[in-house]
């Protein structure tokens, strides 16, 4: 068990539970072996570290087993860490870094160059527009109306529309947009913690986000038709 720095200054629940302005209280406390901070991170972060190791291993002991790894290296790691990018960031990386790893020994990877001809796909479906005459690029089937828009993504029903679209996506567009949507990480920051390009993530994300969007299209305008 690690020892307690009683002398500390800092807050770790908090600063743990703060975004990259706590992390050098933060980190300070790690590097004195403040256990305090050490377990306000792992309940802070675990959950978020669990959700992407799973999404590399299909074994959830061994997904949980990579946490537990990861944590093992931010103890070991922390007097290294060059505040380069977020502490976040960085157990994130190191945590993607580990489930590759046990991923080859179970025989999967998530291949993040394979991405086709780099094409957009559109948000929209061009269907959805005049593509001749003089109402070119005008809608031909406009978006419907949806009641109370606010109200109803806060839904549960939606929430879980949004769930079960993000599950159904590529492997790689499932971690790009948990990442930058879900866990609120930067663009740079997600780049960082995958190993891709700038480009890349933009592709990955902007495929997300048109089937996620879809998806919730599809529910809202069968709810707005039911009787």
């Amino acid at each position: 068990m690690l020892p307690v720095d009683r002398a500390s200054n800092a807050d770790p629940a908090r600063a743990a539970d703060g975004g990259r302005a706590d992390d050098a209280d933060l980190i300070e406390a790690l590097r004195k072996s403040d256990e305090a901070a050490y377990r306000a991170l792992v309940d802070r972060h675990s959950a978020t570290l669990l959700r992407l190791a799973s999404m590399y291993l299909s074994n959830e002991e061994v997904a949980a087993d990579v946490v537990q790894e990861t944590w093992i290296g931010v103890l070991q790691g922390i007097d290294r860490f060059e505040e380069r990018s977020s502490l976040k960031t960085w157990i994130c990386r190191i945590l993607v870094n580990k489930a590759k790893t046990a991923a080859q020994h179970e025989g999967r990877t998530i291949t993040f160059s394979d991405l086709g001809d780099g094409e957009l796909v559109p948000a929209v479906g061009p269907e959805r527009f005049h593509d001749q005459g003089p109402n070119r690029g005008k809608w031909s089937i406009a978006p419907q109306a949806w009641d109370r828009p606010e109200e109803r993504l806060l839904s549960k029903e939606a929430r879980a529309v949004v769930e079960r679209a993000i599950a159904a996506l590529p492997a790689n567009q499932r971690l790009t947009i948990t990442m930058r949507d879900i866990e609120d990480l930067s663009s740079a920051d997600t780049c960082s913690a995958l190993g891709i390009s700038e480009g890349n993530q933009r592709l990955l994300l902007h495929r997300a986000r048109s089937r996620v969007r879809a998806a919730l299209e599809a529910y809202f305008s069968d709810v707005t038709d039911a009787p």
